[in-house]
């Protein structure tokens, strides 16, 4: 009896480890999803459905693209977070990834525990543009009526806890102005107030905003550390006279935690592989304007880590509360 308990508890223990290895020799055996969890549009989209015909054939099975937006991007994520480890669920984020977990406290996954990270896809500085109409061509137009007006003049981002709107909290400590936040629940919902004259300021990517720069709206200044090669033309924040000011909103790929580390390689490299393709890299570094990335599984997880750690210092040292 003794012999018989000992092979079952070894048998129940090994069970896990061979769907494990079933599971990565059979990848791919069906259909992919990649769950975006903004609205159809956005930029999160826009890139996730440029890489989605080639990833599909380079792994010889169909790819889609399915939005399911909603609470800055945390409600896909978690049912993602969820989901069967078997290689056919993958989630497509947003810089909110690594913000939400302060902002959200009943997200219904652990951000590091309950997902792998396979890709940082890109990263871009975002763009503080006003919209046509209002006076200002300058940062330091704006902040003078700020200043001479404060909590009077909006701006827009893609939520609450976004990088877009921890940005803007930063460029407000930085000098002494008070503004008024409008968060939206993605970037085509942005970029509709924007271009219905529904706000003052506008923030976020150049990717997002793509339609409306030249259009609706005038790019002030750019949130990198140093100007894009994309955008030559347009000052940084500290350039524009608000020092230590400085962010660029990334896109990224995960899958559920326990995805089997090859099935996790496969991706990795087919995704590579349509980054690589000309008509994807063009469209995303000369029309979008984003810098492209390809990273490891393990360079993505580093990153991830440091942009929740610095995140997570700028909520806690500005009191930033979901409202």
């Amino acid at each position: 009896m003794m012999i018989a308990r000992r092979g079952l508890l070894v048998a129940t223990l090994a069970a896990p480890a061979v769907a494990r290895a079933q599971t990565q020799a059979a990848w791919p055996n069906g259909t992919i999803r990649m769950l975006v969890p903004w609205p159809a549009g956005g930029s999160a989209d826009t890139v996730a459905r440029l890489l989605q015909p080639h990833v599909a054939a380079k792994l010889g099975v169909p790819l889609v693209v399915d939005n399911r937006a909603g609470a800055s991007g945390s409600i896909g994520t978690r049912e993602i977070a969820r989901a069967t480890p078997d290689g056919n669920n993958w989630v497509f984020v947003f810089d909110t990834h690594a913000t939400n977990p302060f902002f959200i406290p009943d997200l219904g996954f652990d951000t590091k525990a309950d997902l792998a990270p396979v890709m940082l896809v890109a990263t871009s500085p975002m763009m503080l543009t006003a919209i046509n109409n209002r006076p200002w061509t300058t940062v330091a137009e704006m902040l003078a009526a700020a200043r001479a007006r404060p909590e009077t003049i909006t701006y827009g981002t893609v939520g609450i806890g976004s990088l877009a709107h921890l940005t803007m909290e930063l460029v407000q400590a930085a000098t002494g102005t008070r503004l008024v936040h409008v968060p939206y629940r993605g970037g085509n919902p942005l970029n509709a107030a924007a271009a219905a004259g529904d706000l003052d300021l506008a923030i976020s990517t150049a990717a997002g905003m793509a339609t409306l720069i030249g259009n609706h709206v005038r790019p002030l200044a750019q949130t990198s550390e140093a100007r894009s090669p994309n955008w030559q033309q347009i000052p940084t924040l500290i350039e524009a006279g608000v020092p230590g000011v400085a962010s660029r909103a990334f896109w990224g790929i995960l899958a559920p935690a326990r995805t089997p580390a090859p099935v996790v390689a496969r991706m990795n490299a087919a995704l590579k592989e349509a980054l690589a393709h000309p008509t994807v890299r063009d469209r995303m570094t000369q029309n979008m304007g984003v810098d492209i990335v390809g990273s490891s599984p393990a360079e993505f997880t580093s990153f991830l880590d440091q942009q929740i750690a610095t995140w997570g210092r700028v909520v806690r040292d500005r009191n930033i509360k979901a409202e």
